[in-house]
């Protein structure tokens, strides 16, 4: 397998982080084959910025849609995705990734992350884990992603586990949805907090639109969407309630949960997927989220089929 990889990039008025994604993109130890960078109707400096960088990367493209009024989070996001897969012939690469323009990444981060997929045929998705920076104290914070998942802002994948997946559900939570999608058919789906692969999301997780708190309740309706289970829900609020924002941050999530549930809101349509969803995450409570991981890897073994 070859280190051919593509990039594609959903971003809106990004100016004051694109530069430094960008940068850090363009250093790369193993720099992208492609990289289509979908401007979903900026209306800032961004469009200037992303010319200025396509006349002296050529494997940078840009693509242009209208603007939509909005940033827009979730289906939003993936739909401005599509337009730039739309745009690639996939069959030419081996690897895949959804990255955000709001990061600052480590110089050899893809061939970090491409070294670790060659050395295990069954790494479907993977990433590093991300941190801010604190304001007040300098101080680099995690934000606390689990293991389980490839992180949304730099989500890296195997193009034949992508396309076995059947790419991403345009609704919020899609970077979750997916990653049980891939131990459903045997992959596996993981981050890592390795310093080498570390990267500095300069804009915190969830408050891109709006504020963090409408974010935290967008993370519990995305919950609700995907199938979670209550207790589960209660559990993961309760650990967030010790994160920044403390106790307010977990009561929202919480509350974007119930909220869903009082409304009725509508679920993801794949009864198998809430089963399986469910009884992985009563492994978490039960065993914790590593036994888990390891119980159910090994037990959908059987369902690998890479080709």
């Amino acid at each position: 397998m070859s280190n051919r990889y593509v990039l594609i990039t959903p971003c809106r008025n990004e100016a004051e982080f694109a530069r430094r994604t960008l940068d850090s993109v363009c250093a790369q130890t193993i720099p992208p084959a492609l990289w289509v960078i979908v401007d979903d109707g900026s209306t800032d400096e961004t469009p200037s910025i992303l010319a200025e960088y396509a006349a002296k990367f050529g494997f940078i493209r840009i693509v242009r849609r209208e603007d939509r009024g909005k940033r827009a989070v979730g289906p939003g996001v993936i739909e401005a995705f599509y337009a730039g897969l739309d745009m690639v012939d996939l069959g030419q690469f081996d690897f895949l990734c959804k990255l955000d323009l709001d990061l600052d990444l480590p110089l050899n981060y893809f061939e970090s992350l491409m070294a670790r997929m060659h050395s295990n045929p069954r790494l479907g998705t993977c990433s590093g884990k991300p941190y801010y920076v604190d304001p007040k104290t300098g101080e680099l914070i995690s934000e606390g992603c689990g293991d389980d998942t490839s992180i949304g802002a730099s989500k890296f994948y195997r193009v034949t586990c992508f396309q076995q997946n059947g790419g991403f559900v345009r609704q919020v939570m899609w970077d979750g949805i997916d990653c049980h999608r891939c131990r459903i058919n045997g992959w596996i789906a993981c981050s890592w907090d390795d310093p080498e692969i570390r990267f500095i999301h300069l804009r915190p997780m969830g408050s891109s639109q709006q504020n963090i708190l409408v974010g935290r309740m967008r993370w519990g309706f995305g919950q609700y969407f995907m199938g979670t289970g209550p207790l589960y829900m209660a559990a993961s609020a309760v650990f967030r309630m010790k994160k920044r924002p403390y106790v307010i941050g977990g009561l929202c999530m919480m509350w974007g949960y119930v909220r869903s549930w009082l409304r009725r809101e509508t679920r993801y349509e794949d009864e198998s997927f809430r089963k399986f969803l469910r009884r992985y995450q009563w492994r978490c409570l039960v065993h914790g989220k590593k036994k888990a991981m390891e119980m159910t890897d090994a037990e959908q073994a059987s369902a690998f089929q890479p080709n």
